[in-house]
């Protein structure tokens, strides 16, 4: 495990105080977790851009002939 020091406006401080504290968790926990979920945000996204780059027009257009022509179902209606 690794130990970083970072500098956080004192209001930003707080407000994650006071989260942590609301979820139960230590500032540590709280702000590891903030960096996952953002670390994985990005991964994500580099994912569905290499994903989408081998993708083929006619491709998503054989499987989109497939869909059956039919009105929509009760609460999929466009407004």
């Amino acid at each position: 495990m690794t130990a970083i020091t970072i500098r956080l406006p004192n209001s930003v401080h707080e407000s994650i105080k006071q989260l942590a504290r609301k979820d139960g968790i230590s500032v540590n926990q709280f702000i590891a977790s903030a960096a996952s979920e953002k670390m994985a945000s990005f991964q994500t996204l580099d994912f569905q851009r290499r994903e989408a780059a081998l993708g083929k027009r006619e491709d998503f257009e054989k499987f989109l002939a497939l869909v059956p022509d039919g009105p929509a179902q009760a609460g999929d209606e466009l407004s």
